[in-house]
């Protein structure tokens, strides 16, 4: 049995349209975090606007708030952007390298590094994707794609820092499409994962750091992650809107510890 501590987290992407439904969403899996507090980490990580209201719904409960993105800037003219520093104190984590960043607006290796140094630098845990497209998938360069985009990440965390780095593999092509990749698949591409936080930071810092999964996690697939090796967690999208669907998964990956 693993000595890492199981994580669920959940992407709210751009939803929910209120802080009503915000509200409604933390309300619904408040008893779940609850009671499975000595099993599991617990996060939402809503959009900016929600940040503030949902922040005073989690006093006293044990669910993590967490940020969706951040820049690498601590302030200036950076007209639409929220700072890493902005963040720190409150925010417990913040994403970095997530697909739809990195394939919908851009983002580079380089912009996910600054942004996970930025991040790490202001206390913050950082829980960074990687994964491949499905057309590099298709051409069998999923393990050139991780191993690029891990070893990128890898050099903001080299430097001293008192914050969590936890990676989430995601692969582009099961994000949002509900063709979740096969656990076989994700025990693999995890493993190299982990190999390569060993190669660049060392074997004990290696068997300490959190891997996720992410990419259509539901309810009834989410087990079959749970009992991988190098897995973690996941990292939850969609189905984290939906309050009852996440309190099972919670109670799900909770279990892990359980047993």
């Amino acid at each position: 049995m693993t000595a890492r501590r199981p994580f669920l987290a959940g992407n709210w992407k751009m939803n929910p349209a209120s802080a009503a439904e915000a509200t409604d969403i933390v309300q619904g899996i408040r008893a779940a975090a609850t009671a499975e507090v000595a099993a599991l980490d617990v996060a939402v990580l809503p959009p900016f606007p929600w940040l503030v209201p949902v922040a005073g719904l989690l006093d006293g409960v044990p669910i993590d708030l967490g940020a969706q993105d951040c820049y690498w800037e601590p302030s200036g003219a950076f007209t639409g952007e929220v700072s890493a520093r902005m963040l720190g104190g409150w925010c417990r984590w913040v994403l970095t390298g997530h697909s739809e960043r990195r394939w919908i607006f851009g983002e580079t290796d380089e912009m996910v590094v600054r942004k996970t140094r930025a991040a790490l630098e202001c206390r913050l845990g950082v829980i960074a994707c990687v994964g491949e497209r499905e057309d590099e998938h298709e051409r069998g360069e999923t393990d050139d794609v991780v191993r690029r985009q891990v070893r990128a990440i890898l050099d903001a965390a080299r430097e001293p820092h008192d914050a969590e780095l936890v990676f989430a593999y995601e692969p582009v092509w099961a994000i949002g499409t509900g063709r979740n990749a096969d656990p076989a698949h994700a025990a693999r591409v995890m493993g190299l994962m982990r190999s390569l936080v060993a190669e660049g930071l060392g074997e004990g810092v290696a068997r300490g750091t959190r891997l996720l999964y992410g990419g259509s996690v539901k309810a009834e697939n989410v087990g079959g992650y749970a009992e991988l090796e190098d897995c973690d967690g996941c990292l939850v999208g969609g189905a984290s809107l939906q309050a009852d669907d996440f309190s099972r998964m919670i109670e799900v990956v909770g279990g892990r510890y359980r047993r």
